[in-house]
């Protein structure tokens, strides 16, 4: 009796999961699924750019502009090579990640909303996991995985380099001529550089986001 309340329960799961699915692939329009496509096309464009630039790692504090604020050109870190990705093909991650959190604050980490007690246009958007969360909430949550072909141009990942220190990521168009896989352009210290780092740490996060029109 067990067995088969067991069985049916598991066809039940994988009705709804089936529909789910089905649902979730019906509300993206084939002109909608190909303009996404381009625009991931672009923005692991725009990150190879990056990789021609010389940035100094500094993770200081800076006042800036709001919106479209910047900490100086050669300076910066990780989450600022995802903001100048992304500023690149129009899309203001200071702006979008400030208003989502001004309306939806307790749904980002507590940590930041216990130092400061209210949003920062100056360091919230330059935060990994405050990144996480906006890309989680606004964008596509992808599954984590150890199989390459599941990264594709565009896809951001972020990483714990051990000891809870987070990292972040944009997978672009160029191969590793030695294990194949699609590299990433980040700054992990030494400025923007692409590397085939995939999975080199514990891989914490994997996403895609289109920007608030796509």
């Amino acid at each position: 009796m067990r067995q088969r309340q067991s069985f049916m329960l598991a066809a039940a799961l994988a009705v709804l999961v089936t529909i789910s699915s089905a649902a979730s692939t019906a509300q993206v329009r084939p002109g909608e699924a190909s303009a996404r496509q381009e625009f991931l096309k672009k923005l692991a464009g725009a990150a190879v750019e990056r990789s021609h630039h010389a940035v100094r790692y500094d993770p200081a504090y800076v006042r800036i502009g709001y919106p479209g604020g910047d900490v100086p050109a050669d300076t910066g870190v990780c989450t600022d090579e995802i903001i100048r990705a992304y500023r690149a093909v129009g899309i203001d991650l200071q702006r979008e990640v400030h208003e989502d959190m001004e309306h939806n604050f307790s749904a980002y980490p507590r940590k930041w909303r216990r130092l400061s007690g209210h949003t920062d246009t100056n360091i919230d958007h330059r935060r990994v996991p405050n990144l996480m969360a906006f890309f989680s909430r606004k964008g596509e949550a992808l599954a984590i995985t150890r199989r390459a072909e599941d990264y594709s141009p565009g896809d951001l990942v972020t990483w714990d380099l051990g000891g809870n220190v987070p990292h972040i990521g944009i997978v672009v168009d160029q191969e590793s001529a030695g294990s194949g896989r699609y590299m990433i352009l980040h700054n992990i210290g030494q400025g923007p550089k692409i590397e085939d780092v995939v999975f080199n740490w514990k891989i914490t996060g994997h996403y895609r986001y289109y920007g608030p029109s796509l």
